[in-house]
């Protein structure tokens, strides 16, 4: 089981921000990324059209012997992982949620701003995190309303996306947060313009780095690290275009993987 890959899968293109933290952890272990294009997003649509499509996508990644899964989206993490883990008890599933812990625990000015999908803000798993660490901060959240889509459509640095940013961004800034969690995978590749926006005077969190650590630990604990010392093989599906997903990781990663249409 050792030398098995580690299935990563997300609703489009924004898990390999996990992705990247992953490899760049454990940098001997296979792995296998599905992006599920096609259907994204997934913030607008109901709990159980989310559990079907992240169902087949879990039988996909085990029927190709994935040791350990990463769910790289917190909208699936938020309606469905409860779901998989009881469906699937012999699968070790590694979620993730927005940072509130962190943003809380850091805060200065006692405001923080959450960007998410819709359906992760609405979510149990968001409200129940949200009340166990910051019941005494104020808490702004904001759907970044266009973003997932300017990311799956490889539009980041158009002038028209740094001006959708940027509204965004006032809207928390003129709230006085001092720490902007990044709810959604795709955030991340947003960031440079958001740094660029805040000018320093915010700590912005992303969470790829805390999943990466926790599947290691998972590994560790399960004794599943791959023990070779030679670098992983990297293996990339997509249920949309093929073409943008290899234009994605051409601009956005230096590794090399090898691309499926599924």
């Amino acid at each position: 089981m050792n030398t098995k890959p580690i299935g990563i899968f997300d609703s489009g293109l924004g898990g390999i921000s996990v992705w990247k933290e992953v490899i760049k952890l454990l940098p001997n272990e296979h792995t296998i990324y599905y992006a599920d294009s096609d259907n994204c997003p997934y913030g607008p649509r109901s709990i159980e059209d989310i559990r079907q499509l992240s169902e087949r996508i879990v039988q996909f990644l085990l029927h190709k012997k994935c040791k350990i899964i990463v769910i790289a989206c917190n909208t699936i993490t938020a309606a469905a992982i409860d779901y998989l883990r009881t469906t699937y008890r012999e699968v070790s599933f590694i979620g993730i949620e927005p940072a509130i812990k962190p943003a809380a625990e850091n805060t200065k000015t006692g405001s923080i701003g959450i960007f998410a999908t819709k359906s992760t803000l609405e979510s149990e798993l968001f409200n129940t995190t949200k009340k166990k660490y910051a019941e005494n901060i104020q808490v702004a959240t904001q759907v970044g309303e266009g973003w997932v889509k300017m990311v799956e459509e490889n539009r980041i640095n158009t002038t028209a996306s740094r001006v959708l940013i940027e509204e965004n961004i006032q809207l928390m800034l003129d709230l006085n947060v001092d720490q902007i969690v990044l709810g959604c995978t795709h955030y991340p590749f947003l960031l440079p313009i958001v740094e660029a926006i805040t000018g320093g005077k915010v700590n912005i969190i992303n969470p790829a780095p805390a999943v990466a650590g926790r599947t290691k630990e998972v590994l560790q604990q399960h004794e599943l690290l791959n023990k070779n010392d030679f670098k992983g093989k990297y293996h990339f599906y997509t249920s949309g275009d093929k073409r943008i997903l290899a234009d994605f990781l051409a601009i956005h990663t230096q590794e090399k993987g090898i691309i499926h249409q599924d």
